[in-house]
């Protein structure tokens, strides 16, 4: 079975304007810089292996005719001289026509395509030779540039709509989940007064210990929505990983006795401490615990180091669970994608988020049958720049 993995990375941004209707503004491209040495204009370079191949036939021709008398020999020398003269004209006359203008044509079509206008076309495109063939080809990618920017056009347009879209449905989830927590509050107050004042062998006591685990439930789920609409800014601190990694290790613990599932925490000296927010790397790496513990059958094995890797510190979760799918594996970071029944496919976005936020990066490998690896790259000195808000 062959491994797949997948890297999430911020990609750079392409630089570009948009026009107020949503449509893609060329962006003026300045002319390449020429060359710093002398320009020899087309005509003279013509002209010259022309003038050098008629000079030498005239020359020849002179020895040819030196036989002659005076008179008649220059006679023809200059009729000679006239009709190389007039070949010359006829040879640059009809380059000028058949050559120099379609390129400078050609040029000019050219200047405009770079300046983003792609309406353009060439007229000496129905010539039946090479530089009709010239002419077709240029007039074909210009076809083809404009087909491409108007699919971009379409798919901004279309990118643009579901991004207000779900501007507006997360500003309208934020303002529910604010809404329903502050109720949840109080109904788990009331649900642990209930519980204290119940006898102890009172078969109630596991429906309250159920209601108040659901109610958990529902709280974390609210929270997970409210950081996914309203991300939370880093708090930077240089510090080790090592204890971020134990705390985590710690919290995650707990569900993993229940299960039997042993974590070993393994880590290298030379790892130094890395500018990160303990308490979003902690979120990060407890909820790739999780689910690494729910993903392993019962006594199963989770590995985490803790490892330099060039400009980084590498943190490496390594489970021997059944491994995921190459059709589930590429959507794992997408919002609300869940393969569990109870989640709320959170997690992970919120997770990558974080880490990109931190100028780090998420790489998983996994093997079907043999498990599951997330490696959270976080660098050593991080650039000196807001982390993008989503």
């Amino acid at each position: 079975m062959r491994a797949e993995t997948i890297t999430t990375d911020k990609a750079n941004e392409q630089a570009s304007s948009w026009s107020s209707n949503g449509e893609v503004l060329p962006k003026p491209v300045p002319p390449s810089p020429r060359p710093a040495r002398m320009r020899m204009p087309w005509q003279l370079k013509t002209l010259l292996p022309v003038a050098a191949a008629l000079l030498n036939g005239l020359l020849l021709f002179v020895l040819l005719t030196i036989s002659l008398d005076s008179g008649p020999r220059h006679t023809v020398i200059a009729v000679a001289t006239a009709g190389a003269f007039i070949i010359c004209a006829i040879i640059m006359a009809t380059l000028g026509y058949f050559v120099r203008k379609p390129m400078l044509e050609l040029q000019k079509k050219i200047a405009r395509v770079t300046q983003g206008d792609l309406s353009v076309s060439v007229d000496f495109a129905d010539r039946n030779d090479e530089i009709g063939d010239l002419g077709r080809d240029f007039n074909s990618m210009v076809l083809q540039l404009r087909e491409s920017r108007e699919e971009i056009q379409r798919l901004h347009r279309t990118q643009m709509s579901r991004a207000e879209h779900l501007a507006t449905l997360g500003e309208l989830a934020a303002g529910l989940a604010h809404e329903i927590r502050n109720p949840l509050a109080g109904i788990a107050g009331v649900i642990d007064i209930i519980g204290r004042d119940l006898p102890i062998e009172s078969p109630a006591c596991a429906v309250v210990k159920e209601v108040k685990q659901e109610a958990m439930h529902i709280n974390r789920i609210l929270t997970d929505l409210l950081e996914t609409a309203r991300p939370k800014h880093p708090n930077f601190r240089r510090e080790d990983l090592d204890a971020t990694i134990s705390h985590a290790i710690m919290f995650a613990r707990e569900q993993a006795t229940t299960k039997q599932v042993h974590i070993e925490f393994l880590q290298q000296k030379n790892v130094r401490p890395v500018e990160h927010d303990p308490a979003q790397i902690h979120q990060v790496l407890l909820n790739m615990l999780l689910n690494a513990i729910q993903a392993v059958a019962r006594e199963g094995h989770i590995v985490v180091s803790l490892e330099n890797r060039g400009d980084y510190a590498a943190i490496s979760i390594t489970d021997n669970g059944p491994g995921i799918p190459p059709d589930t594996l590429k959507n794992i970071f997408r919002p609300f994608f869940t393969t569990k029944g109870h989640g709320t496919g959170l997690g992970l976005s919120l997770a990558r988020r974080m880490v990109e936020d931190h100028a780090g990066r998420i790489e998983v490998t996994s093997k079907v049958g043999e498990g599951t690896t997330f490696v959270v790259l976080l660098p050593y000195d991080r650039p000196h720049s807001e982390p993008a808000q989503s």
